[in-house]
């Protein structure tokens, strides 16, 4: 069997600044440091700051007062972050600056008059802060089927944003039927959607032209890990998503030559090579990475408390 690498994969520059975040408070202050939600979307990654005294909890309730708390990459809801300042909690704003400037655009619909639709999965973190970060009525939608079911205030005063992690073709497909309904809608270009969701989708095409299957490294509730297998599926690649090598099942590649491999954006180098390394034993005789787009980005780290 030869493996194929897709370029780029990985972590990308907002997870990067969201983990070395914790990492450098965990530095600074002794523990316990809160986090807000899982810090990334990663099993692994989590455990590993929790080993080095980081506590991650799902309610803003359950961090004691004049605590640390660390805001996750996929941002927080107004009220959460109200909530935070009552409790007189020292905050740490890891959120991912590409989530932010879709809250930012979002919020300058809103003070324009527009009514907002945000295109992305309900209840995932991400959307929900966005849609905490605007009063008023907010739909949310992830399909083009939805959208024939909407019922708006005002067809003519229309806006959209998107979630950061979608597929870019069916987000593609929802605008397009939105534009169709609703032909004065306003909103970003798709260009405007993560450069590194754009980036790992365009690899993961390229990739599944050249493989027999394809596996994606990362969380099972990682919505970008979860596009990436879509991505693979969708171009008629059978497409695995593992957690590490833990999940792989020899018969995958019973009549396998050709296997791709690439990983969500929150996962770290070390678990593809953790399935490189049980691929080995498997039969693998050779590895070669597919020339991509050479990643650059970097995002300056939130300022810490003292």
């Amino acid at each position: 069997m030869n493996i194929i690498l897709a370029q780029p994969r990985g972590f990308c520059a907002g997870v990067v600044r969201a983990i070395q975040t914790v990492e450098q408070a965990l530095a600074q202050h002794s523990p316990p440091i809160y986090v807000l939600h899982e810090i990334v979307h990663n099993r692994h990654v989590v455990e590993n700051l929790k080993q080095r005294g980081a506590l991650f909890v799902e309610n803003i309730q359950d961090i004691p007062s004049n605590s640390i708390c660390i805001f996750s990459a996929h941002g927080v809801a107004n009220h959460i972050a109200q909530q935070a300042k009552q409790r007189q909690l020292k905050i740490i704003d890891a959120t991912c600056p590409l989530v932010k400037k879709v809250h930012s655009q979002a919020q300058r619909y809103q003070q324009q008059g527009y009514e907002i639709i945000i295109i992305g999965h309900s209840g995932h973190p991400e959307v929900e802060g966005t849609r905490g970060c605007i009063s008023g009525n907010v739909h949310v939608l992830c399909t083009k089927e939805a959208v024939s079911t909407l019922t708006v205030q005002n067809p003519q005063k229309l806006a959209y944003v998107t979630q950061t992690t979608l597929s870019l073709d069916d987000t593609q497909e929802v605008i397009k039927e939105l534009i169709r309904l609703f032909p004065t809608i306003q909103g970003p270009a798709l260009t405007d959607i993560c450069y590194a969701t754009q980036n790992r989708q365009n690899a993961v095409r390229e990739l599944a032209s050249q493989v027999d299957v394809l596996l994606v490294v990362g969380a099972h509730n990682s919505s970008n890990s979860n596009r990436l297998r879509e991505v693979g599926a969708q171009a008629g690649v059978s497409s695995y998503l593992i957690e590490d090598a833990e999940d792989l099942q020899p018969h995958w590649f019973i009549k396998t030559t050709r296997i791709g491999i690439t990983a969500g954006a929150s996962t770290p180098e070390v678990l593809i090579e953790g399935v490189l390394d049980r691929l080995r034993t498997l039969g693998i005789t050779e590895i070669t990475t597919l020339p991509g787009k050479i990643e650059t980005t970097t995002f300056q780290l939130p300022i810490l408390v003292d």
